[in-house]
């Protein structure tokens, strides 16, 4: 005879895990598993405590500095509308950086999405190690490129351009082998079994279906990257991040909102423009 068990099971356990019996019109009883929200809360509490305890977060910081914030605000909102000719330049080594590092980036990303894709490329260490190197790829800031390329190539925009190139071509691949997953590969296998090549196959039958996604992502990464471009220039990568330190730096918020008006200009109408693009080609 097999003895029983006893497992050491708090009050607390029980009404936290244990399934609730309920008795239905029928007389029938059934088993409803407990609600795991008060774990939820409970995790979540602690969580926050443990971070703002570490961070040393102080509301009391915020409500004293409150006013030094409507300040500089207020500043930025009044620009210094003769300092726009200063920022021309800088501001269109920004758009250059950022279309030049986007279209190469976007180019090379193609193939490399292409062997990364599970269903076009059936080799497991192949695609595990190319996968491994896009994520490494995605895991690094793009102020970390800039600065490792600014330092290997100096400063200036071409640092500035390599590294949005490795930026755009680690996200537009990372994005574009999960799509090529999703594609009908009936044509594909047909071409194949009838002597085409993996390029063949692929360039005829499924190019046609990733087109307008990968153009869409091409024109999501330039928007990024121009945001990304404007602040380049704190690791010496070119573009408006060195006038924008520079403005900071010297306390002339009136420049800087001059500055911030234009680069948002040009960001809104290239986002409008990118917007306009991509429903053409959905």
């Amino acid at each position: 005879m097999k003895k029983k068990v006893r497992t050491m099971r708090t009050p607390l356990f029980d009404r936290i895990f244990k399934p609730k019996r309920i008795t239905l019109p029928n007389g029938h009883t059934v088993l409803r598993p407990r609600s795991r929200q008060p774990l939820i809360w409970a995790l979540l509490i602690l969580a926050v405590a443990v971070s703002v305890s570490m961070t040393e977060f102080n509301p009391a910081i915020l409500v004293a500095r409150a006013h030094q914030f409507t300040v500089i605000l207020a500043k930025i909102f009044h620009p210094d509308f003769s300092y726009w000719v200063k920022v021309v330049d800088p501001l269109l080594d920004t758009i250059k950086m950022s279309i030049i590092g986007s279209f190469l980036g976007a180019t090379l990303a193609l193939p490399f999405a292409v062997i990364a894709s599970t269903n076009i490329n059936k080799n497991g260490v192949s695609v595990g190690v190319l996968r491994l190197l896009l994520n490494i790829i995605r895991t690094l800031p793009t102020l970390v490129i800039a600065k490792i390329f600014a330092l290997v190539f100096g400063l200036g925009t071409f640092a500035g351009t390599v590294a949005i190139l490795v930026f755009t071509f680690g996200v537009i691949s990372k994005m574009l082998y999960e799509s090529i997953e999703t594609i009908d590969m009936g044509a594909y296998e047909a071409m194949e079994s009838a002597g085409a090549s993996k390029f063949q196959a692929f360039w005829s039958s499924c190019f046609k279906q990733i087109l307008p996604t990968y153009l869409s992502y091409c024109l999501y990464s330039l928007e990024m990257n121009i945001r990304a471009a404007a602040i380049l220039g704190y690791v010496g990568a070119g573009g408006l991040g060195l006038l924008i330190d520079e403005r900071i730096g010297w306390r002339d918020y009136n420049s800087l909102g001059m500055l911030l008006l234009m680069l948002f200009v040009v960001v809104l109408i290239i986002e409008n423009v990118s917007q306009y693009l991509r429903k053409k080609l959905s």
